[in-house]
């Protein structure tokens, strides 16, 4: 401890920098409290800073205390801190001299017993359920047969022996395996990269992508089994397109793990026995189902010989059926000789009709009118194309004329349209004068009505409006109780005020004025109210 006291002081006490000071008392209170277990409530926390630093608050019924987790300690947490939680801390205590307080620093966390940890995992099972990932729709069918089974455990404990040994026994597949911590700091990290890095694996690549998963761990405390509770499992279990088999803890044992996975085993034994089935029954189906198929083929075959027999006996001989098409061709063929004589000799004498109508006088008579026909014709369309030319060359002079007149008309056109113009702008110079003086009067003679119905007015002449806590006016005495609170409004500013009993007025505590103003000088006093009638002056 430093020398408080100097024979150079008249008090003979030391004086020292703030500096010195705050050095002093985080001096002290380290090496007093260097090493403390605290318990209390986690407040405040909101997950870890940018830094990777953690802030939050210890508190109980009745006192808090500023709590920090620094970055290298946060990540190797076995629980990690949530709002609300009760745990146990281990640090020690000192001081932060920038702002004169004191927090925890802190080494070590866990929950506050069993009790707790139930808590906590029956208010993540609800969060977590509440986003849906629990739901029956997201679960996916186990395949019948899978060539590739994953399993997630780990590869020194008997339970992968269990599972490889069990799979043997029913259906030997290819399975792989990827290791992991199965309980301790950073289990849930390692389970959830394994579930991630099985999905992840290329149909078609040079390592075989899984068909099913299989998440095992045997039996242990809730302690032990708290990693498979953690929030980054079950999303990864949830969010797996691999069916997931979770087999974590015996038949008793249950974490948020099994809620998102596919299907839950009782036992990692289970979990191999629902993943592959077993391959003697299989043969033995197989071989029964191979039985059937042939006995029924053999019966199928038997039947339709049976029934092609039958058929072939109603069936008529070859002959039978091509007797009738036989004769018919033979008669066809024996007429084909007199009707070809036939059709040839009616064909000469239509053509002989024919050349008798024809002779070279007809031609050359019917050649002379078709000349003549075209020859009026040619005439006629002549005189049509001369009438058009006459009437098209008096049109374009007709149009021509009016050309020529145009620009004459067009000056005097324009000359009374600007003067019309003119007019127009002139009289609605004088239409928007005489408007505006209009609506300037109109608002003038609004302004008057408004001011002489204004209860401002009344307020110059000595009056005073009082209002309620709602700033609505009170018209009666009857609508006020004894303390109420009350506003004045006259014409300079309000005042607050407190009613009392009928016939006197309350001063508030701490009336506080709205607005001052000086005082109004003094009013001639006036009649005394009616009998009955309060005063709030």
């Amino acid at each position: 401890m430093a020398n408080f006291f100097s024979d150079d002081s008249p008090t003979n006490l030391t004086e020292f920098t703030v500096s010195e000071l705050s050095g002093s008392i985080k001096r002290t209170i380290e090496s007093a409290f260097d090493h403390v277990r605290v318990r209390g409530e986690i407040s405040g926390y909101r997950g870890p800073h940018s830094s990777g630093h953690a802030y939050f608050s210890l508190k109980d019924d009745k006192s808090r205390i500023d709590a920090v987790i620094w970055k290298g300690t946060f990540s190797k947490l076995k629980y990690r801190p949530e709002e609300g939680m009760e745990v146990i801390a281990t640090g020690r205590v000192t001081t932060f001299p920038g702002s004169s307080k004191y927090q925890i620093v802190i080494e070590a966390l866990e929950p506050a017993g069993a009790g707790a940890l139930m808590a906590l995992v029956e208010e993540r099972k609800r969060r977590l359920a509440a986003e849906g990932l629990f739901d029956a729709a997201r679960k996916q069918l186990l395949p019948y047969m899978p060539k590739v089974i994953g399993v997630v455990t780990s590869p020194t404990g008997a339970v992968i022996r269990d599972i490889l040994h069990r799979i043997s026994d029913r259906f030997p597949v290819h399975v792989l395996v990827w290791p992991v911590k199965v309980q301790g700091e950073g289990c849930g990290e390692e389970v959830a990269n394994a579930i991630h890095g099985f999905n992840a694996i290329e149909p078609g690549g040079p390592l075989p992508r899984p068909d099913v998963l299989i998440v095992a761990r045997g039996g242990g405390s809730l302690e032990d089994l708290w990693g498979f509770n953690d929030e980054i499992v079950v999303r990864a279990a949830a969010e797996s397109a691999i069916p997931l088999i979770s087999a974590v803890g015996h038949e008793t044992d249950w974490t948020l793990i099994d809620y998102a996975a596919d299907v839950r085993a009782p036992t990692p034994t289970g979990a191999a026995e629902m993943a592959v089935p077993v391959k003697a029954d299989l043969e033995a189906q197989v071989a029964n189902l191979g039985a059937r198929l042939a006995g029924a083929s053999s019966r199928q075959m038997e039947s339709r010989r049976q029934n092609l027999r039958a058929l072939a006996r109603a069936l008529p001989s070859l002959d039978q059926l091509l007797a009738l098409p036989r004769r018919r061709f033979d008669e066809a063929a024996g007429s084909l000789g007199r009707s070809l004589e036939l059709n040839t000799m009616n064909k000469r004498r239509s053509f002989e009709r024919a050349a008798s109508r024809l002779n070279a006088d007809i031609l050359a008579r019917r050649i002379a009118e078709r000349r003549q026909r075209l020859n009026e014709r040619a005439s006629l369309t002549e005189r049509i194309v001369e009438r058009m030319v006459d009437r098209l060359r008096s049109r374009l002079g007709r149009c021509d004329a009016a050309l020529t007149a145009i620009p004459s008309r067009l000056q005097s056109q324009t000359g009374r349209a600007r003067d019309r113009l003119t007019g127009l702008v002139a009289r609605a110079d004088a239409a928007v004068m005489a408007e505006t003086r209009q609506r300037r009067h109109a608002i003038t003679a609004h302004d008057r009505m408004l001011q002489s119905l204004s209860y401002k007015n009344v307020l110059m002449r000595g009056y005073a409006v009082i209002r309620d806590a709602g700033d609505r006016p009170i018209s009666r005495a009857a609508g006020l109780s004894t303390g109420t609170a009350v506003a004045i409004e006259f014409a300079d500013g309000r005042v607050s005020a407190v009613t009392g009993e009928r016939g006197e007025a309350v001063a508030p505590p701490s009336a506080r004025e709205v607005k001052t103003a000086p005082a109004a000088p003094k009013s001639p006093k006036k009649s005394e109210p009616p009998a009955g009638q309060g005063s709030l002056f």
